[in-house]
């Protein structure tokens, strides 16, 4: 089993599809690391010799911020935001759509669940 990140690579897979599980690792960056390691993309997880993998993994250790670390900034960049009360922050804090979109209609992913005005019964 191909462990790197911390996250298991699900082994009928290419390794170029595989390395995708890992947070913060794309298309793009994938084919990159392969390109760097020399391990060729067609090669099934399961098909990894062990050399392999621990190329891999000191590739992605050494030269990438994944899974844990990448989370941790991109979350640390969003309070900074709030903390420092720019726009984009003030609109965070309200659970608002931040990059521009309608919210008078539609924004329902963003907002949750419409709050119902209801209206006492007459007798």
């Amino acid at each position: 089993m191909a462990r790197i990140a911390g996250v298991d690579l699900p082994m009928a897979k290419r390794i170029d599809v595989g390395l995708r599980y890992i947070f913060g690792i794309g298309p793009a960056r994938a084919r990159n690391i392969l390109q760097k390691t020399g391990v060729a993309g067609e090669t099934r997880v399961k098909d990894l010799r062990e050399e392999d993998i621990v190329k891999l993994r000191e590739t992605i250790d050494r030269e990438y911020d994944v899974e844990g670390d990448l989370r941790k900034e991109l979350t640390m960049g969003v309070k900074r935001l709030m903390d420092i009360g720019t726009y984009r922050g003030l609109r965070h804090r309200k659970s608002l759509p931040v990059r521009g979109q309608r919210s008078k209609t539609n924004a329902r992913t963003r907002k949750g669940k419409r709050a119902s005005i209801g209206r006492a019964k007459s007798k």
